[in-house]
């Protein structure tokens, strides 16, 4: 009888240590999306595959990578080519969101990802948490390798496809409470005189 206990225990042993890692996972991604839907407004600089800023507030953000600015106030986007003076607005789906801001990838981690907890790691000095999320969607085969600072803030992200780098951003200063106003996500016409606007709502 306690031979067959013993066996079962170990049959059982990592689903029981990858309910622990799902949960631990969770913990991480929560305190950073706390931080991300609760702050007044983020700045984080980037660079890696594309260098550039992001400000972000809950769901809303303003893009700039130098050729492309985007807007988005949470409904409608803005996009903005300055080689060729346009602005496409839009409505995005959720998969375009998130193409154009990765953060955006966070906050939907629970509905769309399968998540697992990596380890710890130092990443350009700083101590973190590894996390991979794999899309729900079986047609996809991307992964995201996220990094994590133990401060919980989203230091670096890589996607890759069949073991390939498809793109990479690594944050060079991460900045909380900076107090945006809504107006920071809509497209200002004014400032852009010159502007074709192209409506493809």
């Amino acid at each position: 009888m306690k031979k067959l206990l013993t066996l079962w225990m170990l049959a059982l042993l990592p689903y029981c240590l990858g309910a622990q890692t799902d949960k631990k996972t969770e913990e991480i991604l929560d305190k950073v999306l706390e931080e991300l839907r609760e702050s007044s407004g983020i700045r984080a600089d980037f660079g890696g595959t594309e260098n550039g800023f992001l400000l972000l507030k809950g769901e809303k953000f303003y893009l700039n990578n130098g050729s492309i600015q985007s807007w988005y106030d949470g409904e409608t986007q803005w996009s903005y080519v300055a080689e060729t003076e346009e602005v496409n607005i839009s409505h995005p789906t959720p998969e375009e969101l998130q193409a154009i801001n990765p953060y955006l990838i966070l906050l939907r981690y629970k509905t769309d990802f399968d998540y697992t907890y990596k380890g710890s790691q130092t990443r350009n000095g700083v101590k973190g948490h590894e996390i991979v999320l794999t899309p729900k969607h079986s047609g996809n085969r991307e992964v995201i390798r996220v990094f994590i600072s133990q401060k919980h803030q989203p230091l670096a992200m890589k996607i890759e496809q069949d073991g390939r780098t498809l793109s990479e951003i690594s944050v060079i200063s991460y900045k909380t409470d900076q107090g945006l106003e809504d107006g920071i996500f809509r497209f200002n016409k004014s400032l852009y005189p010159n502007v074709e606007i192209i409506d493809m709502r």
